[in-house]
């Protein structure tokens, strides 16, 4: 291994470690600051990002992953659905919890890891993460979500959405996710990629039937995956 590898690959893993303590800090101590970044990384589309799973929402009980400031639980509740939050940040919750009482919706939230749900079997028909981090696809956060799934559930995933365009804000913010390793978007003709190939590997030796669809909405392209339990109806 010659020297420059050393070097690159040392830096490499530095860099790594400091977008991840980045992304620490945004979700917990900076939580408070976590709308406006979003907001200004997506170019204001990320509540647009996430309500693009809304229609592949199935049946009335849902829990939402790692659920931030609470945006999507009060858009799923107003929309009909029976919502329960999880979310292992307690800044995080103390948001969610603000927003949920001033939208006086019935909308209860916990604090726990997905590892290690405190919830009983077969208690939600849809299980939802929108930007999650990588927990989302390890081997015991996806046993556990199975486990609460119901036997015809389905675990809704939103891991990426990209802006279109071609304007020098878009050319920007883009560099930006290429740099933090955010970028791994299937090219259109192409959806064999190395993020969906891991997903469906990794979810199908856990039971998950998974395909991905593209939702295309004005100025942008959201990633959607949909893992239905195995041997159940799509």
């Amino acid at each position: 291994m010659t020297l420059s590898y050393k070097f690159m690959a040392i830096f490499k893993y530095l860099w790594f470690q400091l977008v991840s303590l980045g992304f620490h800090l945004l979700y917990h101590q900076l939580a408070s600051s976590y709308d406006l970044v979003s907001w200004i990384v997506s170019c204001g589309k990320w509540r647009e990002w996430q309500l693009a799973a809304l229609p592949y929402i199935k049946g009335q009980d849902i829990l939402e992953l790692a659920h931030g400031p609470g945006h999507m639980l009060i858009a799923l509740q107003a929309s009909g659905h029976h919502v329960t939050g999880l979310d292992l940040s307690p800044q995080m919750g103390k948001l969610a919890m603000r927003r949920i009482r001033i939208s006086k919706l019935p909308v209860s939230i916990m604090r726990a890891p997905v590892q290690n749900l405190p919830i009983a079997d077969g208690s939600f028909d849809t299980v939802l993460a929108t930007f999650p981090t990588e927990f989302i696809a390890e081997r015991e956060s996806l046993e556990e979500i199975k486990r609460v799934l119901r036997q015809n559930g389905r675990l809704v995933i939103v891991p990426q959405a990209k802006l279109t365009g071609d304007s020098a804000v878009v050319r920007f913010l883009e560099s930006l996710y290429k740099i933090t390793g955010q970028r791994n978007v299937p090219d259109e003709k192409n959806q064999q990629t190395q993020l969906f190939q891991i997903m469906r590997h990794r979810f199908s030796d856990v039971g998950f039937h998974v395909s991905l669809e593209r939702v295309i909405q004005p100025g942008s392209e959201v990633i959607v995956v949909i893992a239905n339990r195995k041997g159940t109806q799509r």
